[in-house]
């Protein structure tokens, strides 16, 4: 093994952390050393898999001065806790959104671990997705003018399982977040200083026993007036829908959804008849994940900083917060980071 490579240890290992591993396992400049699940059986199993030592305990990977990277995809509740262990340990941190459902907790890690200045990315991994990404490029070169304006559609194929929703924080703080990361990244140092949202239950019934939504709206206003339309839906029957348009003085930039196959078919019978959408998040965003494993890298050999970092973590989960409010407020609420 190369003296190059970079020893990381992987806590979590459901859906996402599976996805991680296999990216990991794949990628020339990683090596997957430890994995750990609170579910040990699973953990032993793909340890196999994975060609890496399964632990019980998380602090054999704390405690080991080859590890580099702490890779945190466990679940959400547990975040914290493992960041702050991990840069006690001076291990750089990767880990996934959002850092916690409890701003108070995520202040007070904030204080706690700020004597390490550690360098955490958060797994905010839209902001990678090359055609995104582009439209924040195009903006800094000026090709739309002053920005006014910017509208993000997000739109899953189906609802995650009801036991999953139970404990996810609800639709503000756990698809939303994502969209409130990327309306921050594109109004850059202009932050949101109000919200107004607005939500539905519409295909899950069930939804209204643990006080989420199926279909929510909001509306953002920066300090220097550039307003921001979010629409998120748990349902759509068409695929997964990604659109994101940036308006402003000079034109207008979009990043637009996306399709195995670019083609589209014109007949007798019809006219702008497009290949089906890509029906899953990971599908969807493949490419914006290994983009962000090489950004880790960067981090890693201290070639750059996080793209998204923690503070990045702290102000979108305020956003969602203040969404929260103003939809049982049903007002314009005040934004204050």
């Amino acid at each position: 093994m190369g003296k190059n490579i970079i020893n990381i240890a992987l806590f979590g290992l459901g859906r996402i952390g599976q996805m991680h591993a296999e990216n990991l396992l794949n990628h020339k400049d990683f090596n997957l050393k430890y994995i750990f699940d609170k579910d040990q059986k699973l953990s032993k199993n793909l340890s196999k898999k994975y060609n890496s030592i399964c632990i019980q305990n998380p602090k054999i990977a704390f405690k080991d001065k080859n590890i580099k990277c702490i890779f945190i995809a466990s679940s959400t509740n547990t975040h914290l806790k493992f960041i702050e262990e991990a840069v006690a340990y001076k291990k750089i941190v990767f880990c996934e959104k959002p850092l916690d459902l409890n701003l108070k907790k995520i202040n007070m890690c904030k204080k706690r671990i700020s004597k390490y200045n550690p360098k955490i990315q958060i797994g905010f991994n839209r902001r990678y997705d090359p055609a995104h990404n582009s439209l924040k490029q195009n903006l800094l070169k000026g090709k739309i003018g002053k920005l006014e304006k910017i509208i993000i559609t997000s739109r899953d194929p189906e609802p995650p399982p009801i036991n999953y929703l139970k404990t996810s924080g609800g639709i503000f703080k756990d698809m939303m977040i994502h969209d409130f990361d990327l309306a921050r990244l594109y109004a850059g140092n202009d932050e949101f200083d109000s919200i107004f949202a607005t939500g539905q239950r519409f295909s899950n019934k069930k939804l209204k026993k643990i006080n989420d939504l199926d279909l929510a709206t909001v509306v953002m206003k920066t300090k220097k007036g550039v307003q921001c339309i979010i629409t998120n839906s748990r349902h759509c029957s068409f695929g997964y829908d990604q659109r994101i348009e940036l308006f402003g003085s000079k034109g207008m930039i979009i990043s637009d959804n996306q399709r195995d196959l670019e083609t589209i078919l014109y007949s007798k019978n019809s006219t702008d008849n497009k290949t089906p959408l890509k029906k899953f998040f990971i599908e969807r965003y493949s490419e914006a994940y290994k983009i962000q494993l090489n950004d880790l890298v960067k981090i890693c050999k201290k070639k750059s900083k996080p793209l998204a970092n923690f503070e990045d973590g702290r102000k979108s989960l305020i956003l969602a917060e203040i969404a929260n409010k103003s939809f049982k407020s049903k007002k314009f609420e005040k934004v204050i980071f």
